[in-house]
């Protein structure tokens, strides 16, 4: 059971993933209370440093040391921080332009969203959760929540027109037809032993109507299939689902038996099988177009619209490339996407 959510990872470079391809550099001058300036809009280090404080608790709550002025862990987790601030305000301002903002209703909405999947809707138990991180829900929702959500906004905005055609969807199928084959198929069942001698007694008492099943839990060495009394589904020449190919002896046997017929030991790397039939061969299928256009339509506008996306990053990336200032001694050795270098929180 989940006690604690993915959300707490409340770390600066996950915070700055989700403005990956952002960033900047420039000359001008930056007040004396300001780490950077954006445009003409100053990133405080009074900002700073509550960022800064969020990153220490994560390391405090995972007994991790925390980075000491002066070394270069504490180095490159400021140039991490102030290169989050950076790419946020970078986007807040392109959101400004697209009439894109997150509300505070926004957040309730997505704290109320947090409570009900992780925490079974208790108020008390996310704040027990943020207390044991040693963080606050304003922490939470200014350093996590907020970035996500602006961030699916705006990739929403930027995507909203990305189409693909019917034509689109059936070149893709001409060209990748042989994906939308599944190979012929079959319900069996088996014991696997090692010795013929066991194989040829397994045999014997199956012809004299012993229970498949619990012979396939008592003896067989197939532990994964032998908890379902030796089932199992093969596929012919390839995976179809659940249904798995299977080395060729096996394979072999399985499409030559009758429905319910018992083979004799089959020999195969793996020792001897006594396999079953359960069921008729389903045969192979290749889906046609009409049956996977909308599958396919789907996958396609994804890949579509992460392709918008990132050509919008790298847009905003070349947009900002001078418009950005540091203050001196503040400027990121890189100001490239930071690396995931403070510990996390997963579940």
């Amino acid at each position: 059971m989940k006690t604690r959510a993915p959300f707490l990872a409340l770390t600066v470079a996950v915070l700055a993933v989700f403005a990956a391809g952002c960033g900047g550099g420039g000359g001008g001058s930056v007040p004396a209370d300001a780490v950077a300036k954006v445009g003409s809009t100053p990133i405080s280090k009074s900002t700073l440093s509550a960022l800064m404080n969020v990153a220490f608790a994560r390391y405090k709550a995972q007994k991790q040391p925390v980075p000491k002025v002066g070394t270069p862990q504490y180095t490159q987790l400021r140039d991490q921080a102030v290169t989050f601030l950076v790419q946020e305000e970078e986007l807040t301002q392109e959101g400004e332009k697209l009439s894109v903002a997150v509300s505070q209703k926004d957040l309730d909405k997505r704290v109320d969203l947090i409570k009900k999947t992780y925490y079974k809707g208790s108020e008390a138990k996310l704040e027990a959760a943020l207390k044991k991180d040693d963080i606050t829900l304003s922490d939470l929702e200014q350093y996590n929540l907020k970035p996500q959500l602006l961030s699916e906004k705006l990739e929403a905005k930027v995507t909203k027109d990305v189409t693909v055609s019917t034509s689109d969807a059936q070149k893709y199928y001409d060209q990748n037809k042989a994906s939308f084959a599944t190979p012929k198929t079959r319900e069996v069942r088996h014991i696997l032993v090692n010795s013929k001698s066991l194989a040829d007694q397994i045999e014997t008492k199956l012809k004299n109507g012993a229970d498949f099943a619990k012979l396939a839990k008592q003896y067989s060495k197939d532990t994964g299939s032998a908890q379902q009394g030796g089932k199992l589904c093969v596929a012919h020449g390839g995976s179809s689902g659940a249904c798995t190919q299977t080395v060729p002896p096996f394979d072999k046997a399985s499409f030559s038996l009758k429905t319910n017929e018992i083979s004799a030991p089959v020999k195969s790397v793996y020792g001897y099988h006594i396999i079953q039939a359960l069921g008729p061969i389903k045969p192979a299928h290749t889906q046609t177009f009409k049956e996977v256009e909308s599958q396919i339509k789907s996958n396609l506008a994804q890949q579509k619209k992460q392709t918008a996306w990132s050509d919008w990053l790298a847009k905003v990336k070349k947009d900002y490339g001078g418009k950005v200032s540091y203050q001196t001694g503040y400027a990121p050795a890189t100001t490239t996407t930071p690396t995931v270098s403070t510990p996390t929180t997963t579940g």
